[in-house]
């Protein structure tokens, strides 16, 4: 059994399955998807992503602000994120972080939103969900100072191996995506090819970064099968082995999350 660790279903494009997210989510169960986690990216769809989770019994959820969904003049309210982490099926936080690649001028209140993330975490004891890209020395620190004594997940890596080590030893996890099928991607898969095996995880980013075959297609769940494919015959480990580890690290990580056993 896989699970999809990152996909934005209410962000899906469904033309593929007739407009039918129903139909989406059962064609990557028949690829062996056993779960999935509907991630939140704004205040907006928050309430989107709490709907998705109670309406599928193998869909959880996060909430949080992406990076560049902060608003220029205001950081989100740590008691707006409290209270909408309190709900049963909201298994983690985020997504947040820091991106400097198309705003570079909005670091400050990007370092804002992701400190009071952090501190969301530290009071309620949920795995944090990390967005970073071009901004590695700002992410690293921020997480050193806030030393939350759970892990969370530096989702999409796309960074190096001195990043990804870095991250490793403060007991993040690595989630990899269909970028690591990408031709040009040869330094992602020297990563991938390093993190240990209890610490890694696959996603699809779904509706973005289709992998190789699909790539410049819109991206679906089901082709998380591909991702975890690729990524057991660059580690030279059994598909079956790997989905298997990948499962029981997600289950790790957010031990909220309702995932059941194939047989069940």
């Amino acid at each position: 059994m896989l699970v999809d660790s990152h996909c934005h279903l209410d962000r899906l494009d469904l033309a593929a399955h007739g407009g039918s997210l129903d139909a989406a989510l059962d064609a990557a169960r028949q690829r062996g998807v056993g779960h999935f986690l509907c991630i939140g990216v704004s205040a907006d769809n928050a309430a989107d992503v709490k709907v998705l989770a109670e309406r599928y019994e193998d869909v959880d959820c996060s909430v949080g602000i992406h990076p560049l969904d902060v608003q220029p003049d205001a950081t989100p309210a740590l008691d707006w994120l409290l209270h909408e982490l309190d709900h049963p099926r909201v298994v983690a936080i985020g997504e947040t972080g820091l991106d400097y690649h198309y705003e570079p001028e909005a670091s400050e209140v990007q370092q804002a939103s992701f400190r009071l993330h952090l501190e969301a975490a530290r009071q309620t004891g949920k795995p944090v969900i990390i967005h970073t890209r071009g901004a590695r020395a700002d992410t690293l620190a921020l997480l050193r100072d806030a030393a939350l004594p759970q892990a969370g997940v530096l989702h999409c890596f796309t960074e190096d191996w001195d990043m990804a080590k870095a991250a490793l030893d403060m007991g993040y996890y690595i989630s990899l995506s269909g970028i690591v099928t990408f031709r040009n991607a040869d330094a992602l898969r020297d990563v991938a090819s390093k993190v240990p095996a209890d610490r890694l995880l696959v996603e699809t980013d779904s509706p973005y970064l289709a992998p190789i075959p699909y790539r410049g297609k819109p991206n679906l769940p089901q082709y998380v099968r591909e991702v975890a494919e690729f990524l057991a015959m660059l580690r030279g480990e059994s598909y079956g082995r790997f989905a298997e580890q990948t499962t029981e690290n997600f289950k790790r990580l957010f031990p909220l999350a309702r995932v059941r056993s194939p047989m069940a």
